[in-house]
């Protein structure tokens, strides 16, 4: 069934901020509140005309269970209406806007807001399962010689904690983390620690000549004083990039440096189907025009672009050099020179991919145009959403017409989005 294009009336963001910064005390709820008015506001659509709202988070806040439900109530959207989240770990903030087309495809809304949110900086400590054992048995313990009984089983090691975060971002599957999936696909594509470092200090360039020139401001809405993202290094330099040690394997070279920070943020887009949209109200931000979801091995996660744009080429009909700009999620400078590499190579295509040439490549120079998440940050449920307004205003702001928005997904997925501009 051929889907209509699906309208992005508008699209903003908070400011993207690494973990333990400017925004550590701001609630995701908050974050995606901000997020929520501030799209709503560029849209100049009142909060009576949504009809639901959905939106990507991973590390779910304990105290805000559906997470969109509490911000869209907060945010002032009636009761009445609908709201639910989804999980689809990197990918969320793009799910929220594929959930959404869905529902106005099928009629149920006529104004969906999307989104993501995620505090990384309140992922929490854990307790260890013996220790909540422990705690448990205390609670329960009656008289005062039980409860002694019970304290004295407790021992040292039952107190270390366990970091969520790093938890989360290990696949249980593999056994690996995310970083140790960028070191295989290092390996496996020869990519060495110089391409990685070269990679990073090209995406801070970008974004901090972006965010000096205010290009990223037209998308970011101010909060708690903080108007800017603070990842972006003025003054990044190959050689601080090089005294950096590796932090996933001891002889790799993954570093933070050419790695993502761990980020606060969150983004919101209003979606209409095309078809219903007012053109007395201005034109859209842009369009959606189709996407496709691919898997892949979890331990070579990273290269679930090649596998989820090959899909899409296959659905669409497109090739590569239909586009005019790339975003690639950027959770490490491996993954996408990985990336790269694999689209152009033949033996990748007939081997994984079941072609027989290889699937073009992607310029440089039209690649990431104001950098990524090595420099901006990957707040992990929202990044997908940033992608769709960042590459959607850059298509406008140069005159060009259609885009492919591509991310890979913790625990082997990719996904692949083709967002257009009016001609």
């Amino acid at each position: 069934m051929k889907t209509k294009p699906l309208a992005i009336l508008s699209g903003m963001r908070t400011p993207f901020c690494k973990a333990s910064s400017a925004l550590a005390d701001v609630h995701a709820v908050d974050l995606g509140v901000a997020a929520v008015k501030a799209a709503l506001e560029k849209a100049n659509v009142e909060v009576n005309g949504v009809d639901e709202v959905v939106m990507g988070n991973v590390s779910g806040p304990a105290d805000s269970a559906n997470i969109a439900r509490v911000i869209a109530l907060k945010a002032g959207i009636p009761h009445d209406r609908i709201a639910h989240t989804v999980n689809r770990n990197c990918a969320s903030g793009m799910e929220s806007i594929l959930s959404a087309w869905q529902i106005l495809s099928e009629g149920r809304a006529k104004t969906v807001v999307a989104g993501g949110t995620e505090s990384m900086s309140s992922i929490p400590l854990l307790v260890r399962p013996e220790l909540a054992k422990l705690l448990m048995e205390l609670g329960r313990s009656k008289s005062m010689l039980s409860k002694f009984r019970t304290v004295a089983k407790f021992r040292p090691r039952h107190f270390k904690p366990v970091v969520g975060v790093m938890l989360g971002l290990t696949d249980p599957y593999s056994g690996l983390n995310m970083g140790q999936t960028a070191e295989v696909l290092a390996r496996e594509f020869a990519i060495s620690r110089e391409d990685q470092d070269l990679y990073a200090l090209e995406s801070h360039a970008k974004a901090a000549a972006a965010r000096e020139r205010c290009f990223l401001s037209g998308e970011i809405v101010p909060l708690n004083g903080v108007e800017k993202d603070n990842g972006p290094r003025d003054g990044q330099s190959i050689a601080a990039l090089k005294k950096l040690r590796p932090i996933f394997e001891l002889d790799g070279t993954v570093t933070a440096g050419n790695s993502c920070p761990l980020t606060d943020g969150a983004a919101a887009v209003v979606l209409a189907s095309a078809d219903t949209v007012d053109v007395q109200s201005g034109k859209p931000l842009g369009y959606v025009t189709s996407y496709t979801i691919a898997g892949c091995d979890p331990s070579r996660m990273g290269l679930g672009p090649v596998y989820a744009t090959a899909k899409l080429l296959k659905q669409t009909g497109l090739s590569l050099h239909n586009f005019d700009l790339f975003e690639i999620n950027e959770a490490f400078a491996a993954q996408v020179l990985a990336c790269l590499t694999a689209f152009e190579s033949d033996t990748f295509a007939t081997k994984e991919l079941g072609l027989t040439r290889a699937l073009g490549s992607v310029p440089r120079d039209r690649l990431n145009a104001h950098g990524g998440a090595i420099a901006l940050g990957h707040p992990v449920g929202t990044t997908g959403t940033r992608m769709v307004i960042t590459l959607l205003r850059a298509l406008k702001e140069k005159g060009l017409h259609r885009g492919l928005a591509t991310l890979c997904v913790g625990g082997g997925q990719g996904v692949a989005m083709v967002v257009e501009t009016e001609a």
